[in-house]
C-alpha cells in the first residue's frame, strides 16, 4: 500500500521566507494567520463590577432592592463580579526606506489587530499617520492600499522621537495609557538619541508594556548598535525579531504573554558602548 505523499502546508512554506521574497496572495495568507493570532487577545480588569452569579462581592443596591419583597430581610443576596475589557493596543510602523522591504507585511499586522482588538494604529516616517480608520476596511487589499496611500512620506527619512512626541502630544495620547505599545522599526533615527531616550521614558511611564520589533533582531551576531536602538532599549519589555512569516506569527504569541504579566520587567540586555549614528 503506498502511504500519499505529506507536504508542507502553504503557511509552513512560507514561513522562513524574507518578506521581500513573498508576493501578494501569500501576504494575505500572512494577514488571515495574523488575525487568528490575535483572536483571543487578553483582558484587563477595570474598575467597574457587573451584577453575576459567579460574583465575590456583594451587591449592596441590588440586594437591598429585593430585601423590600421580604419584609426588609435580605433573603437573596445578590453578588457581582468585576468588569474584563481587551487590553488596548497601540501600534507604530516605520515605514521610511530603510523598512521598505518589510512595510507590507507590517501593515496586515496592523490591521490585524484593528480589526480584532481595540486598537490605535498609527505609520510614521517624518511625520505621524494615523491608519485605524483606513485598515479597518472589510477588504484586506483595500485597506492596505488605503493605508499606503494614506502615509504621503512613505519610504523616505526617519524621525522616531519626533513622531513619539507627536502621539503623546495629540488628543490620541491617552490611548496609551494603560496600552501595550508595539513600535515595528529597524531603529535608525535622524533624531538624536537622547531626544528618542527622553520620549521613551515618557511613554514608558503612560504604557502598561512596550514591545519593540526589529527585522535585524534575528541576525546572527545582531546587537543593538544603532544610536536610536541603543537609546530605546532600555525603556522596552521586550525585542523581538520581524523579518519572516513565523517572527511575526511568534511575536503574536509573545504579546499576548508579555500582556498577561503582572509584574513589570525591563529589557536587561547592555548594549555594546560602541554606538552607530
Amino acid at each position: 500500500m503506498r502511504l500519499p505523499e505529506r507536504r508542507p502546508s502553504a503557511l509552513a512554506g512560507l514561513a522562513d521566507r524574507p518578506f521581500e521574497d513573498l508576493d501578494a496572495a501569500q501576504l494575505a495568507l500572512l494577514g488571515d494567520a495574523l488575525r487568528e493570532a490575535v483572536a483571543r487577545w487578553p483582558s484587563r480588569r477595570t474598575r467597574r463590577h457587573a451584577v453575576g452569579p459567579a460574583g465575590r462581592r456583594v451587591a449592596l443596591r441590588p440586594t437591598i432592592a429585593r430585601a423590600r419583597r421580604t419584609a426588609w430581610e435580605p433573603v437573596e443576596v445578590v453578588r457581582e463580579r468585576q468588569v474584563r475589557r481587551p487590553r488596548r493596543v497601540v501600534l507604530l510602523c516605520d515605514l521610511s526606506e530603510s523598512m521598505r522591504a518589510q512595510a507590507h507585511a507590517y501593515l496586515h499586522l496592523l490591521r490585524a489587530f484593528a480589526v480584532t482588538t481595540d486598537a490605535e494604529v498609527f505609520a510614521f516616517a517624518t511625520t505621524l499617520t494615523r491608519l485605524t480608520v483606513a485598515l479597518r476596511h472589510t477588504s484586506a487589499s483595500a485597506a492596505i492600499a488605503h493605508a499606503g496611500a494614506a502615509v504621503t512620506d512613505r519610504f523616505g527619512g526617519t524621525r522616531i522621537a519626533t513622531n513619539l512626541r507627536a502621539l503623546l502630544a495629540s488628543p490620541h495620547g491617552d490611548a496609551v495609557r494603560g496600552a501595550v505599545v508595539l513600535i515595528g522599526s529597524d531603529g535608525w533615527d535622524s533624531d538624536p538619541p537622547d531626544e528618542l531616550a527622553a520620549v521613551m521614558a515618557r511613554l514608558s511611564r503612560r504604557a502598561h508594556r512596550i514591545v519593540w520589533l526589529n527585522p535585524r533582531a534575528g541576525a546572527p551576531g545582531f546587537a543593538p548598535l544603532v544610536a536610536g536602538m541603543a537609546a530605546a532599549l532600555p525603556y522596552c519589555d521586550r525585542l523581538l525579531p520581524a523579518a519572516t512569516f513565523r517572527d511575526l506569527l511568534d511575536a503574536a504569541g509573545q504579546l499576548q504573554s508579555v500582556t498577561c504579566t503582572e509584574g513589570r520587567k525591563r529589557f536587561t540586555a547592555t548594549p555594546t558602548p560602541r554606538i552607530i549614528a
